[in-house]
């Protein structure tokens, strides 16, 4: 080849890559990848094919440079590369790592405890008093008042503890025949929703208040119980019962009475007065009338004290009183009919009074042998007559003659 045929072949070589190498796309990094892989085994093999396109197949490039155009062909587009790419296989994004698979993280229940909650759950309650009564741990609340059963008496809702959450509150009864201890209990739920004691509010005593009517759960959290000084029951009536409003709020994890009264005033049903009396003996006297005396004995039982008795007589209108023994009497039993009244001061409780007290029936007044009631009532500052929890023990029976 001569000289001339070497220059004119390297001109048609750089025409070459100035118009057709400039239409080709550059491979992408894919294409970069297989070539890589199969470097090593290609090496030689490209070194030579390159010597023979430059020197020995120069005669064929020429021709094909002058031969009709062609349309190039198709390139493999460069694949895009994901800045975060999902694995091969995987139909779903991994889960983030602070998920459980399948469902969300729980959070601690904050659902209100209705009632029939309470009621189906198994809870523990704080210990009865001392002496017999209910169980306490693992047990289910009552809708009745079936006996030795926990009684659901009462039932509220409120936010006692300030969490925004709202809770239960209960009014429990040990029930024991008619009567039984009572203690108002709030609950709360835990973090696995299960329904938990938060703490007793307020429960009876044996001193008072002995009886629990009322609950109440306001705005601020605070619960309000209306408690009784005395339990009804074995004759005495709720209604005779002091009731007051306390209130009592979450500290410090349990509750403390914030409201109310802290104690009861007397209850004037609570005495318990009782009286004694000897029988009438009558004898003449040297004047031609008829004599004679009775001792009325009367104790105040209760625990509470009277402030006023009324001593009542039932001996026939002829029998009359008579001497000195009815000085303590507030007002003239000379001036009453029959029976005989006489209105005694104040009698504390565990106290009594011994009264002797004198008879007499005029000269030739007849009068038979016969039967009369001593009764005694308690009154209050008004005067007014006040019952009692037993009052059979408040009448006796005596003969005169």
């Amino acid at each position: 080849m001569s000289e001339q045929e070497i220059l004119d072949l390297a001109e048609e070589f750089a025409h070459y890559r100035r118009t057709v190498l400039a239409e080709v796309e550059v491979p992408g990094p894919a294409a970069v990848r297989r070539t890589a892989r199969g470097r090593g085994r290609r090496r030689l093999g490209t070194y030579t094919a390159t010597v023979l396109a430059l020197f020995g197949g120069a005669a064929v490039g020429y021709a094909a440079m002058n031969g009709p155009d062609r349309e190039p062909g198709p390139v493999d587009p460069t694949p895009t590369i994901s800045a975060s790419p999902t694995p091969s296989g995987s139909a779903s994004p991994a889960p983030s790592p602070s998920l459980t698979s399948g469902s969300p993280t729980p959070t601690a229940p904050g659902g209100k405890i209705s009632r029939a909650q309470l009621l189906a759950a198994s809870v523990t309650l704080p210990a009865w008093r001392a002496g017999p009564g209910c169980s306490t741990s693992g047990i289910r609340l009552s809708a009745d008042d079936r006996e030795e059963a926990n009684w659901l008496v009462a039932f509220d809702q409120g936010d006692v503890d300030g969490d925004g959450v709202q809770e239960a509150v209960a009014l429990v009864q040990c029930v024991l025949g008619t009567g039984g201890p009572m203690q108002v209990v709030a609950f709360d739920r835990d973090q696995q929703g299960r329904i938990v004691t938060l703490g007793r509010v307020v429960a009876t005593s044996i001193d008072k208040p002995q009886w629990l009517f009322a609950l109440d759960v306001v705005d601020d959290g605070t619960v309000r119980v209306q408690v009784g000084d005395i339990a009804p029951g074995g004759g005495w009536p709720g209604e005779w019962s002091q009731r007051q409003w306390r209130g009592y709020r979450f500290k410090g994890g349990s509750f403390a009475q914030v409201s109310g009264p802290t104690s009861f005033g007397p209850n004037p049903h609570d005495v318990n007065l009782v009286v004694s009396a000897t029988n009438l003996l009558l004898t003449d006297a040297p004047d031609g009338s008829r004599t004679g005396t009775i001792t009325v004995r009367v104790r105040n039982g209760g625990n509470e004290p009277a402030a006023y008795v009324a001593l009542r007589i039932g001996l026939p209108e002829a029998v009359r009183p008579d001497g000195a023994g009815w000085a303590a009497c507030r007002d003239d039993p000379a001036k009453t009919g029959s029976p005989v009244t006489c209105d005694l001061n104040k009698l504390g409780a565990g106290k009594e009074v011994r009264l002797t007290l004198g008879f007499r029936v005029a000269a030739g007044t007849t009068v038979g042998t016969g039967k009369a009631d001593v009764d005694v009532r308690p009154m209050n500052a008004s005067f007014d007559f006040v019952e009692e929890v037993y009052d059979p023990d408040n009448t006796v029976v005596i003969t005169y003659r």
